[in-house]
């Protein structure tokens, strides 16, 4: 199967580097360049894509509010670029539906890994990295962010499952979680789906969003 993929960033030398690179691995095929979230949009209507691999700084529409857009729009899976120590902005794209986010200087191998995972729904990208950037900008409380209260769905989740959330907030991967509840993979994977059903999250990154700001995990807690 193959991961068509749509690039977005204002700077063109980037998106030649990473169309380079990616047309050059087996099962990844870049069907679109944009530089700018207005450009992606328009794009997006007219070339299916399984990923739009997103900038969060550009000019005009930044990646924020192109991420909320193409989800808004049923467009494809949003992979964020950020350079994390700089970016307040990948914390808010997250909460506007990114499937996660790749540092930009990542090696090739990470970003091959980072689309498949994505593509075949595995949304936290890099599950320990995304931790550190939402214990970041939760301890700093940048760009306005209000803490959320917890929503009443949260008490629906059975014992088990507000485990497994809170496993999923603290980084663990489905295998990682296995082994700590000494289950299988797959029955962590069901518990995940629950999780997001009862919750009404679009896939895990929101839920590890929602374990943040409603205090189901402390920032800085392990």
């Amino acid at each position: 199967m193959t991961i068509r993929v749509v690039l977005v960033d204002d700077q063109e030398l980037v998106r030649l580097g990473f169309r380079m690179v990616l047309d050059a691995q087996p099962g990844i095929d870049v069907v679109g360049e944009a530089d700018d979230g207005d450009t992606a949009l328009e794009l997006l209507r007219a070339q299916e894509a399984d990923i739009a691999l997103v900038d969060v700084r550009m000019p005009r529409m930044n990646g924020v509010e192109a991420t909320r857009r193409i989800r808004a729009e049923d467009g494809p899976r949003v992979l964020i670029l950020t350079t994390f120590d700089l970016d307040e902005y990948a914390y808010e794209a997250l909460r506007a539906g990114a499937s996660g986010f790749l540092l930009k200087d990542a090696p090739l191998a990470d970003l091959v890994s980072a689309l498949n995972h994505v593509h075949f729904g595995d949304a936290v990208v890099a599950p320990s990295t995304t931790r550190r950037l939402l214990e970041h900008f939760v301890e700093r409380g940048t760009a306005g962010l209000q803490p959320h209260p917890a929503p009443a769905e949260l008490d629906e989740l059975t014992h088990r499952e507000h485990e497994v959330l809170v496993l999923l907030a603290r980084g663990l991967s489905n295998a990682e979680i296995a082994d700590e509840l000494v289950v299988s993979e797959g029955t962590v994977k069901t518990h995940v789906k629950r999780i997001l059903t009862k919750l009404d999250l679009r896939d895990r990154v929101q839920a590890v969003v929602l374990a943040y700001e409603s205090g189901v995990v402390e920032a800085g807690r392990r």
